[in-house]
C-alpha cells in the first residue's frame, strides 16, 4: 500500500486553557470532492475512519514531518472523533517542544490554514462519469493528521489513479469497437 495524503483548507483554532495550549479543527470533511488532477476526484465517505479510530494509534504531525510529533491518540494528547461533518481533532501542545510551540504560533497567527491526513485505502468505490472519475474512500487506515503549509497528494498515487482511469477508458473503447463491429455484421447479413 502507498500511504498518501488528502488536503483541504480548514479553520483551525488555537486556545489556551489552564496553562495548556491546543490546536483544534477538522482534519477531513466528509463527502467533499477534491480534484486530484483535471477530471479525477476523490472524497471521503462518512464512516471511513471508524475502524482506524477504534484500533490505531494515530499521530498529529506538523507538515507530515515524522520528526515533529504534536500529539498521539494512544497517550490522549490527540483526541479525534467524527461527526456528520468530518474528522475533528484537538491536539495538546507540548510547551517544552519548541517546534510544537512554533507550529501552534503559526496556526494562531493564520500563517497555517491547510490540513491533511496520511492514510492507506482499505476499501473504495469509483464512478466513471464519462469525462471524469470519482473515487470514494469508504474505509481508510489513518496514520496521521497534520496542520500543513502546502500539503498535496504524492505523485505515485496520482500516477496509479491515472493508470486505472486509462485502463478503464481502453476497455470502454474496445467495447465500443466490438459493438460497432457487431452492428456492421448485422447489416451485412
Amino acid at each position: 500500500m502507498n500511504k498518501r495524503h488528502a488536503y483541504f483548507n480548514s479553520e483551525f483554532k488555537t486556545r489556551e486553557d489552564n496553562g495548556k495550549k491546543y490546536i483544534s479543527g477538522y482534519f477531513a470533511v466528509f463527502n467533499q470532492e477534491t480534484e486530484l488532477w483535471p477530471g479525477c476526484f476523490e472524497k471521503i465517505a462518512v464512516g471511513a475512519f471508524d475502524n482506524s479510530l477504534k484500533n490505531d494509534d494515530v499521530r498529529s504531525l506538523f507538515n507530515h514531518n515524522n520528526d515533529i510529533v504534536l500529539g498521539r491518540t494512544a497517550n490522549k494528547t490527540l483526541i479525534l472523533r467524527t461527526d456528520a461533518h468530518g474528522l475533528y481533532g484537538e491536539v495538546e501542545i507540548n510547551d517544552a517542544d519548541s517546534e510544537a510551540v512554533n507550529a501552534y504560533e503559526r496556526v494562531k497567527r493564520g500563517d497555517i490554514t491547510g490540513c491533511s491526513f496520511g492514510f492507506d485505502t482499505v476499501s473504495e468505490e469509483y464512478e466513471d462519469r464519462g469525462n471524469s472519475w470519482l473515487y470514494t474512500e469508504t474505509e481508510v487506515k489513518l496514520y496521521e493528521v497534520s496542520p500543513c503549509t502546502f500539503p498535496a497528494y504524492p505523485q505515485t498515487e496520482i500516477q496509479a489513479r491515472q493508470k486505472d482511469m486509462q485502463a478503464s477508458q481502453k476497455r470502454q473503447l474496445e467495447q465500443r469497437k466490438a459493438d460497432i463491429k457487431k452492428k456492421l455484421e448485422g447489416i451485412k447479413c
